[in-house]
């Protein structure tokens, strides 16, 4: 299944072998990034924890514009602002390494998140150099706050479906703007909103607006299950005259402007639930180590070590898809000529071929942190449900993220949708892979000479036959189905998961054996032990889905066929779970908490 290799796209992890040192990984940090992460700790711990009574407990929103003005001071709000507007200009995987910390702030999070991706990236990648000069600069420091406003009372996941109207005034040189936005990050707070309206009731724009244009009012603050500590607000416009040069990007393309932006709030997302989990862990594993119940610590029973080993387990793959993710990312915009003029938005686009991974780390990582969430206040029992514990807020506060960027669910609609798409422009030899394996499994089983397989030789093998799994299905359900094939979501859902859970594979295991390249096989221990646990759940996983998918697709003997093939591709000896589970467990106990 390999193609010929002329540059790495999106959806191409399916289709194409990658090799270990070809990924980015958390081990690979430089000097400079690990010095960027001990700030923003060394911030959280002295400006945001001393608040965290006053924010997630007594509601006090409004002091997230002071402690975003003291982010901008420490650098912190200008990572992905060019250096010509006085940002760091720096790479995805740090942007990623940044939001992952900002989990640690609590309901911070979402102030710093809104502003520094959604409300500044807009004008980073389609402003003009005007727009650019005039905001960028002021945003890095957090003189400026930025917001994003998208979202409607009638238009949530249909944005195109925004009743918010622009009208060119007689003079021409403002456009009045009118309608409600809803659910708004940050609205209490921000100086700056993009916004977007359809021109005449009809060409969707989006729209750089200051807070004190005439017409716009901010409603008030929502009362919300968690990230209390942030400010939601809906934004309403009375006719508020934004002046003609604040269009961003072009006239009926804000579009563009509105699905590249949130593609970018998904890999940041990715990588903020990310550090969720780790949250959850810390303060999980500590108390089932004190906790004594029949003379012994919780952690030294079954139940409970297996409880830690799946979570630090899906953490492992998460955060290793998520750096990974950053590292095609960052290869991609590394070959463009930072000189040009339009760097910037060959920027955006460059992650827009990425499409499909970010929507996967989204979503996975969310109800990865979900999982550990829910998992960590049960672990706790009744101490997990009361206020005086933090897995009580982090349980409420994860919730949001299956809902922010896009759902779960449109995004899992994504992933096969962005595949097909794919392959119909030629930008991925789909269809020919498809066909290959289709091929391979109706013909003669192969059989492969027994012996001691080598290190992570058997996930390997396994990871290459979920890629043959997932291929299958979507051929055969596109084959059936041509372009109908987008209403049947259950079918689109089914392989989304089985790409997610691939993706997540591959990923583990090229990472632990880029850290056994490097430091020998004991040096990736525990992460093989976690690998091998993920791995084998997941298979068992993809057959049920690739079960579900086909049985959509076809019936009777061709449906036997089909799943004879799928039979073959997902035939595995189970592992000694509870074995693997003590082998994590133990060392996460020991370390307390996540750790690799």
């Amino acid at each position: 299944m390999l193609v010929e290799k002329t540059h790495v796209t999106g959806g191409q992890f399916l289709l194409d072998d990658t090799t270990p040192a070809d990924v980015f990984t958390p081990e690979d940090f430089d000097e400079t990034q690990r010095m960027i992460a001990d700030t923003v700790r060394e911030f959280i711990d002295r400006s945001v924890t001393p608040h965290t009574e006053e924010l997630e407990f007594e509601k006090k929103s409004e002091l997230g514009v002071p402690l975003l003005k003291e982010a901008g001071k420490a650098g912190i709000l200008s990572v992905d602002v060019p250096e010509a507007y006085g940002g760091m200009g720096a790479s995805k995987a740090t942007t990623m390494l940044v939001s992952e910390l900002m989990a640690r702030s609590g309901s911070f999070v979402a102030w710093h998140g809104a502003h520094c991706g959604i409300g500044t990236l807009p004008i980073v990648y389609f402003g003009t150099p005007e727009q650019k000069e005039k905001y960028l600069p002021k945003l890095a420091t957090g003189e400026l706050i930025a917001a994003y406003a998208l979202t409607e009372p009638e238009s949530g996941t249909d944005a195109l479906a925004a009743r918010t109207t622009a009208v060119l005034t007689p003079d021409k040189k403002h456009y009045a703007l009118t309608g409600t936005k809803q659910y708004i990050t940050n609205a209490g707070g921000a100086d700056v909103f993009i916004i977007f309206a359809k021109v005449d009731g009809e060409q969707f724009t989006a729209f750089i607006v200051d807070r004190d244009a005439p017409g716009l009012s901010i409603g008030p603050e929502e009362r919300k299950m968690g990230l209390k500590g942030s400010s939601t607000c809906a934004v309403v416009l009375e006719n508020a005259k934004v002046p003609v040069g604040n269009v961003l990007g072009e006239i009926g393309r804000g579009h563009v402007v509105a699905f590249n932006i949130l593609n970018v709030g998904r890999f940041k997302l990715g990588a903020g639930t990310v550090g969720g989990c780790k949250i959850a862990l810390e303060h999980a594993v500590p108390y089932v180590k004190e906790r004594k119940q029949f003379g012994r610590p919780l952690s030294d029973f079954g139940l409970i070590r297996a409880k830690i080993a799946d979570v630090a387990a899906r953490t492992f793959v998460a955060e290793s898809m998520v750096y990974r993710t950053a590292g095609l990312l960052d290869q991609a915009i590394e070959a463009l000529d930072r000189t040009a003029a339009d760097f910037d938005r060959k920027t955006i686009e460059a992650v827009e071929e990425f499409t499909i991974e970010c929507s996967i780390i989204k979503v996975f990582a969310s109800e990865a942190l979900a999982l550990a969430a829910d998992e960590g206040l049960q672990m706790l029992g009744g101490y997990g449900f009361c206020e005086d514990y933090p897995l009580e807020r982090i349980y409420r506060d994860e919730r949001i993220n299956r809902i922010f960027e896009g759902t779960n669910e449109i995004n899992r609609m994504l992933i096969p949708g962005m595949i097909l798409r794919k392959a119909l422009k030629k930008q991925l030899p789909f269809f020919s892979a498809a066909k290959q394996v289709a091929e391979d499994l109706l013909g003669p089983p192969s059989f492969e000479e027994a012996g001691e397989p080598g290190f992570l030789e058997e996930q390997a093998k396994l990871v290459a036959a979920m890629k043959k799994a997932c291929v299958a299905a979507l051929g055969f359900a596109a084959q059936k189905f041509g372009e109908d094939l987008k209403d049947h979501q259950q079918i689109l859902a089914d392989v989304a998961d089985m790409v997610m859970a691939t993706y997540a594979c591959e990923s583990g295991l090229l990472r632990t054996l880029k850290q056994a390249a490097k430091g020998g096989e004991d040096s990736a221990a525990l992460m093989a032990d976690m690998l091998r646990l993920f791995t084998h759940d997941a298979m068992d996983q993809i057959e049920i889905w690739g079960r579900n998918a086909l049985a959509q697709s076809a019936e009777g003997d061709e449906l036997r066929t089909m799943m004879a093939g799928l039979r073959r591709l997902s035939k595995h000896l189970p592992v000694n779970r509870e074995r693997l589970h003590d082998a994590i467990a133990g060392r996460i106990v020991e370390a307390g908490g996540y750790t690799v």
